[in-house]
């Protein structure tokens, strides 16, 4: 019996694949080019044999091809640390590195490559990187290049820092800047983590370090221009700008980032000069830069532009997708109306009072501005507001409501409300503003006190009479009420009920 049981059990387990065996499933999808099954078993492959370096190498390959040369290297690096004299280990670590631009590097893994096999199947191979590293070597200063191993874990700090795991970015920057004290993108991306965490004033003055080691350094310029634009410190943030927009750098990095800060801080005519001359000059960004871009030339008028830059977006971003900032905006819109003036939307959802809140969050979702300020890490904590407020910018998100009790009823007529005063004022211009304040003022009481804004039209045309009768001559019922499609005893019914929720001010 234990003799057929153990047996048993050698079957068992014969029967259990192991790192071997994905791996070769893995080959097989390769050469039938179904890349997408390779990827997957030699994932498993790697899961169940961490430790064999072929594995590992052809795991790294497979994502070279991929496009994903960071993680390839790291993949690649690990092979290379469990077998240092692999020949064909180390003509792939030269081959990651020159994709990276890490040339400095990819020729030092091609000569070793030629080393030790000089006569190999890679060694031609081998020989044109070392040719191209040679002739590129000509057009750089031998600092500019950083060390292969500082830069790679400055990308997995930057990949650490946008999935959201500040803490163990921080501890990798940490690290780097003691090991490499003049390697300044570190410091940068790490006063970048330290901001993010609310840790301002360390971040700020690790980048005035910077600054003083480092005179006129281009990202430390624009971070604090970030920092100072959250903080809403206009007066240095001008300054600071005047500065920045004298800067004319040459390299594409610096013209991104100018590009890209100026577009985050408003500027956006001087953000599409510097983002669309880098296209000009065959530039192939990233997701980023066609958001920025997309943005900038919306802004600055160049609609053609703005949506064949958001087209490029979704093709690298497929979630992207229906977040235009041209959605939902009002056709009439103009760009000097209040709906698109960014500064006064920020004035009104970050407002002390929450009427003025509230007006802000209804105009945000007819703002082209929306998506910018919704995905801004301060502009809005939704654990703060009150439930009127996030039923107003859950609209301009355009959620669906469920409606369920008398409350919700009463919202969602209050809201239809609000519309038809809107369709009266459209494009906003200072005068809509000021009676979308006090329709707002009156809304706010009305719901907190159980109304139930039975008639939407016939507020609307109160609305607009109490606020058109308080501040011009001739303003009459008939012509307020026939513009909403009600009647003059109708209108002066919900004036009554309306000024019931003007504010009290004691004598």
């Amino acid at each position: 019996m234990d003799k057929k049981h153990r047996n048993i059990d050698k079957k068992i387990i014969s029967f259990i694949p192991d790192g071997e065996f994905y791996y070769q499933k893995g080959i097989k999808a390769m050469q039938r080019d179904r890349f997408e099954d390779a990827h997957k078993y030699l994932q498993r492959a790697v899961e169940l044999s961490p430790n064999d370096p072929l594995i590992l190498m052809q795991y790294g390959i497979l994502i070279m091809e991929e496009g994903m040369f960071e993680e390839a290297y790291e993949i690649l690096a690990a092979a290379h640390g469990l077998d240092p004299e692999e020949e064909d280990i180390i003509f792939y670590l030269a081959e990651v590195h020159a994709h990276l631009g890490l040339l400095r590097d990819a020729k030092i893994y091609a000569e070793k490559y030629i080393s030790l096999a000089p006569d190999g199947p890679l060694a031609d191979d081998s020989m044109e990187i070392i040719d191209f590293a040679e002739q590129e070597e000509a057009f750089f200063v031998d600092d500019e290049a950083p060390d292969g191993e500082v830069y790679f874990l400055q990308e997995k700090a930057r990949r650490l820092m946008e999935s959201g795991s500040f803490d163990e970015a921080i501890d990798i920057l940490e690290s780097i800047i003691v090991d490499y004290p003049e390697f300044w993108a570190a410091y940068n991306n790490l006063a970048l983590a330290y901001f993010y965490i609310g840790k301002i004033e360390p971040a700020k003055e690790l980048l005035y370090d910077v600054l003083d080691k480092n005179k006129g350094n281009l990202h430390a310029l624009c971070n604090l221009a970030v920092f100072y634009y959250y903080e809403k410190d206009k007066e240095e943030l001008d300054a600071l700008l005047e500065l920045l927009l004298k800067i004319k750098p040459y390299q594409f990095v610096h013209r991104y980032k100018l590009g890209a800060t100026f577009a985050l801080v408003g500027k956006h005519k001087e953000a599409y000069g510097w983002l669309r001359s880098l296209k000009k000059r065959g530039f192939e960004g990233d997701a980023g830069y066609y958001f920025w871009l997309a943005h900038s030339a919306y802004f600055s008028g160049n609609e053609a532009v703005a949506k064949e830059a958001y087209d490029n977006l979704v093709e690298l971003d497929p979630s992207k997708a229906g977040f235009e900032p041209w959605k939902d905006v009002n056709a009439a819109a103009k760009p000097e109306s209040y709906e698109q003036d960014r500064e006064f939307l920020l004035s009104k959802i970050t407002n002390k009072y929450r009427s003025e809140r509230l007006l802000g969050f209804y105009l945000l979702g007819k703002s082209a501005h929306k998506q910018e300020i919704v995905s801004h890490p301060s502009y809005i904590d939704l654990e703060k507001l009150s439930v009127i407020e996030q039923l107003f910018l859950a609209n301009s998100l355009n959620y669906e409501f469920t409606v369920e009790n008398d409350f919700d009823h009463s919202f969602m007529r209050a809201l239809e409300t609000t519309e038809l005063i809107y369709a009266q004022y459209q494009p906003l211009d200072k005068q809509g503003t000021h009676l979308f304040q006090m329709w707002f003022t009156l809304c706010e009481v009305a719901l907190t006190r159980s109304y139930h804004f039975r008639n939407p039209a016939a507020l609307a045309a109160a609305a607009d009479y109490m606020f058109q009768s308080s501040r011009y001559k001739g303003v009459t019922k008939t012509a307020i009420a026939r513009s909403y499609g009600v009647s003059v005893p109708t209108l002066t019914k919900y004036v009554n009920e309306l000024i019931e929720f003007l504010p009290q001010f004691n004598a």
